[in-house]
């Protein structure tokens, strides 16, 4: 089955441009178990090709097949719970110049996989990188949003609002997605009724920002690549560690608003 439009493979063969070194991380957070095919993960596979033919290599997560212990620790079996896979997940996810998450859209809001998974990346937020600043500078962020009810823009505005909160820098349309009609039927990759394709697979919107939010991703993380990140001044977090916080600095302490 080909995923990607002949627009877009055109576009991806005239760029040539070369994402080598680059690594993304595509996440999603969808409810299904992972034994069902589900349709986040079909457009999040527009996402992988486009990056693949630009070299960049790409890992996926599907967050329904391990468990994340609820909590804003790096590691939560420190803090009761018995299991947490997230220490073996961040080691993967922090290695990625590029975050790409995925979510479908329930009663107008991202799944609670995603809202669980942007609580782990929060769990990192009192650790910071060689440079001094918070642990997600010098990354970027994207998110992928599929389902049968209004609310693509408002999921996207809350998953790259957190981002951003946590470091990850976030660039121009940084966010595609497709809806379908309201309520029950087809949804993203289904096969049409009339057996003409699938659905959603010949929609120009969400295409065209499929697209945009690929590449602006790979180019902003290639800038920030060969700029060795965002500048460390005025930014650093040691400039405010003066001892005044119980147990400052602790890796786990967090700067809360």
């Amino acid at each position: 089955m080909t995923i990607m439009s002949d627009q877009q493979a055109a576009i991806c063969k005239e760029a040539a441009l070369d994402g080598s070194g680059l690594t993304a991380m595509l996440v999603n957070a969808s409810l299904k178990p992972p034994s069902q095919k589900s349709h986040t993960d079909t457009l999040l596979d527009v996402v992988g090709e486009i990056f693949t033919r630009s070299n960049v290599a790409v890992d996926r997560l599907r967050l329904s097949d391990h468990l994340l212990a609820p909590g804003v620790y790096p590691d939560m079996t420190d803090h009761g719970w018995e299991r947490d896979d997230w220490p073996q997940l961040s080691e993967r996810v922090i290695g990625a110049d590029i975050l790409v998450l995925g979510t479908p859209i329930w009663l107008g809001e991202k799944s609670s996989l995603a809202q669980a998974f942007i609580e782990k990346l929060y769990a990192h937020s009192g650790q910071t990188n060689p440079a001094g600043q918070y642990l997600f500078y010098g990354k970027v962020g994207g998110c992928v949003v599929t389902g049968n009810e209004d609310g693509i823009k408002a999921v996207a505005a809350s998953c790259l609002y957190a981002m951003s909160h946590v470091g990850y820098t976030i660039p121009p349309q940084a966010d595609c997605g497709w809806i379908g009609e309201a309520g029950p039927g087809p949804s993203y990759g289904d096969e049409k009724e009339d057996g003409s394709g699938r659905v959603g697979f010949d929609n120009l919107f969400t295409q065209r920002n499929t697209t945009f939010m690929a590449f602006n991703l790979m180019h902003l993380a290639l800038m920030l690549k060969a700029s060795d990140g965002i500048p460390a001044v005025g930014n650093v977090r040691s400039d405010w560690d003066d001892g005044s916080k119980p147990g400052w600095p602790n890796p786990e302490y967090r700067l809360e608003d």
